[in-house]
């Protein structure tokens, strides 16, 4: 485990440097988006084009997809849905990893989070379906109130929140060898994960105004800014996402996270 330890920390001190104001450009007079958007908002001077890693999330939805089209569109990464809950899996994962892997292209599975399953139930199904080869990136939880479900609207105290996840993201942790990424939106954050899980890089939807502005105190690591964007090699709206470092960064975080599935894997 001490291994292990060493070889993930570079992936937590990466971007401890990084705040809210570090990582925007201070120019951003006229600066073109790097995708066309269906739906474009206007962030103001803290605008998502100034980041220069741009990514998508996927999942069946977006049926078939041209990966060669979209990595040789700009895009730098892909989340894909792996699992759901104690019992679905993502039609569409494995073809979609395996062939992000084939073009080149960074990736990594998330899973929906339900609060009507047990963290170990979830981590058993998740770690059941998703290879280590299908983990290049590190493995994400999607924690989000899902008021539309017709199996589970259940919505457990912050603190069952809590250790409900550390408990899901241990599991993967020792089996991957990477920590995982914590995706969530507005309100369940605000409702269970303000001050909590700071060691962990955070994935955040805010698709009208700047993060800082709505994640107070929050540093992120990844800002999902729109779900109307046009993506070369993808029929319909996408999503799209920005990484908050540089492109040294992005480099150095990406090489960090393969040395760490390497020690595991050896």
């Amino acid at each position: 485990m001490r291994r292990l330890f060493l070889a993930l920390l570079p992936i937590v001190t990466l971007l401890s440097g990084c705040t809210s104001t570090d990582y925007d450009l201070v120019s951003t007079a006229s600066i073109p988006p790097k995708f066309q958007d269906k739906d474009p908002q206007d962030f103001g001077a803290r605008t998502p084009y100034n980041h220069n890693i741009h990514g998508i999330d996927v999942s069946k939805w977006q049926g078939e997809i041209d990966w060669v089209k979209v990595k040789e569109s700009g895009v730098s990464f892909a989340f894909i849905k792996a699992t759901e809950g104690k019992d679905r899996v993502d039609a569409r994962f494995n073809e979609y990893w395996q062939r992000a892997r084939a073009a080149g292209l960074p990736y990594a599975p998330y899973h929906f989070y339900y609060f009507c399953s047990t963290a170990d139930q979830q981590a058993d199904w998740f770690i059941a379906n998703v290879p280590k080869s299908a983990v290049y990136l590190p493995p994400v939880i999607d924690v989000e109130w899902n008021g539309e479900s017709k199996t589970c609207r259940y919505r457990p105290s912050p603190l069952t929140v809590q250790s409900e996840m550390k408990r899901f993201m241990d599991r993967l942790e020792q089996h991957y060898g990477k920590r995982p990424i914590i995706y969530t939106s507005v309100d369940f954050h605000r409702d269970n994960l303000v001050g909590q899980f700071n060691d962990y890089h955070f994935w955040v939807r805010s698709v009208a105004k700047h993060p800082t502005e709505i994640y107070p105190q929050r540093r992120w690591a990844f800002w999902q800014y729109t779900s109307t964007g046009v993506i070369p090699g993808i029929d319909g709206d996408a999503d799209i996402n920005v990484f908050a470092g540089s492109p040294k960064n992005w480099k150095n975080w990406v090489a960090a996270v393969s040395k760490a599935r390497e020690q595991v894997e050896n």
